[in-house]
């Protein structure tokens, strides 16, 4: 019998609390899904979720007598976060699904734990650990995990009916978890049900497919979402522009120690074309923070190959840090991808790898003077004042941010004489 006893996470004094709680008075309860697969595939194991027999109101009341705090995450679908020393467990009851629509499940609670297990969306999710941590499976999730077969269980159609989103699941868990080629059951639902995906709300597709881009290597799942038809259903901003590049992306950070970026990622993918990306960033209604990321890339140019210290730093005083890096990172990955017994390119990725050290390296200088400055010297408030800063700014800039206040504030004062 598979077990995870041993494991530093199951022996946690919280998790072992929950569990006897829980396990007294009739009651069974078991830890479910990821904590169990990642555990037996030897990864990290984060969130801890479990599985009970008991309905959520009852596991309210038993929390209450022990002095646990409860938070009702979930109650409508019977799940109930339980909080010990600040950290949360999520407790959800048996249940089985007695109406869905693609989207949402109306559920029914019950104590049959293969009509639970029945009811998940892939094999390797519907693993359980029992008190005595023994692996429980009713679906074949281990055999599954061993081959690294990511398989929908049971029907793999009836299943991504239930919920569309399996389908971007599916993916996000082979990128993650798989090896070889996909399940062609699963592959060939996915394919089918692919234009159910725009029923679903953007932000759970960006979710999903954000997690997605996070994965350590993302390129297999996304040439197979490519060849179903997936890509281009939820980015068809890829389909003219490819994906190739995501391995030499892939490939740099391994080698230059980048952490893994969803967002550059994506760049990676689509065209940098700023218009196109904001409706992006508007249609999977992406963060503020994402949006201008992604159009600051598109939005900053790409240094010239001969460009000088001085005309690099101009280019980063005036488009940013941020869209500089990301341009320079994917330049970089691109010319590595190339450069091995290419002399020309080598040298490329050289003076890449210098302006994007510049880059990381920059901090903005502040630029001496203000609009007060501007009304102070008697320009009239306006659309006057704007222009005038904005010219004594470019002079700034021309000469290499030097000038101090004291030289601009005179140099302003000619400018509003002749005016005058």
């Amino acid at each position: 019998m598979t077990s995870v006893a041993g494991e530093p996470w199951f022996q946690d004094p919280a998790l072992q609390r929950i569990l006897s709680l829980l396990n007294d008075d009739g009651g069974e309860a078991r830890v479910a899904g990821g904590a169990v697969r990642n555990a037996l595939m030897g990864l990290a194991v984060a969130d801890v979720d479990i599985a009970t027999t008991l309905r959520p109101e009852v596991v309210v009341e038993r929390a209450r007598a022990a002095g646990i705090k409860s938070v009702p995450t979930g109650v409508e679908h019977g799940t109930v976060t339980l909080v010990i020393d600040g950290r949360g467990f999520e407790v959800t009851t048996l249940r089985r699904d007695i109406e869905t629509n693609g989207r949402h499940a109306v559920v029914e609670f019950g104590t049959d734990w293969k009509a639970d297990a029945e009811r998940r969306d892939l094999t390797i999710n519907a693993l359980y650990a029992d008190a005595k941590g023994e692996v429980i499976d009713l679906v074949e999730g281990q055999k599954d995990l061993e081959k690294r077969t990511i398989r929908f269980i049971g029907d793999a159609s009836q299943r991504i009916a239930e919920d569309h989103l399996r389908i971007l699941r599916f993916f996000r868990f082979f990128a993650f978890y798989g090896s070889g080629r996909p399940d062609a059951d699963g592959l060939r639902a996915c394919a089918r049900a692919k234009d159910k995906l725009s029923t679903l709300s953007a932000e759970r597709v960006w979710a999903e497919t954000k997690k997605l881009l996070s994965a350590p290597d993302p390129s297999r799942a996304l040439l197979w979402m490519r060849q179903a038809g997936v890509l281009t259903e939820i980015l068809p901003e890829t389909e003219k522009w490819g994906i190739d590049s995501i391995h030499g992306l892939v490939a740099a950070e391994k080698s230059l120690g980048w952490a893994p970026d969803p967002l550059l990622r994506l760049a990676a993918i689509v065209p940098p074309d700023e218009p196109r990306l904001e409706a992006l960033a508007k249609r999977l209604r992406l963060s503020n923070a994402d949006a201008l990321k992604l159009t600051r890339w598109a939005s900053t140019p790409m240094p010239p190959d001969e460009v000088t210290d001085v005309g690099f730093t101009r280019l980063l005083y005036r488009h940013g840090k941020p869209g500089m890096i990301s341009r320079l990172k994917l330049a970089l990955a691109s010319a590595r991808t190339s450069a091995e017994g290419d002399p020309i390119a080598m040298r490329k990725s050289a003076r890449l790898s210098q302006l994007l050290s510049k880059a990381e390296k920059y901090e903005k200088p502040a630029f001496p003077l203000s609009g007060a400055d501007v009304l102070a010297a008697g320009v009239p408030a306006g659309k006057q004042v704007g222009e005038v800063l904005k010219e004594l700014e470019e002079f700034w800039i021309s000469r290499n941010f030097n000038p101090e206040r004291p030289e601009l504030a005179a140099r302003l004062s000619d400018m509003v004489s002749k005016q005058n």
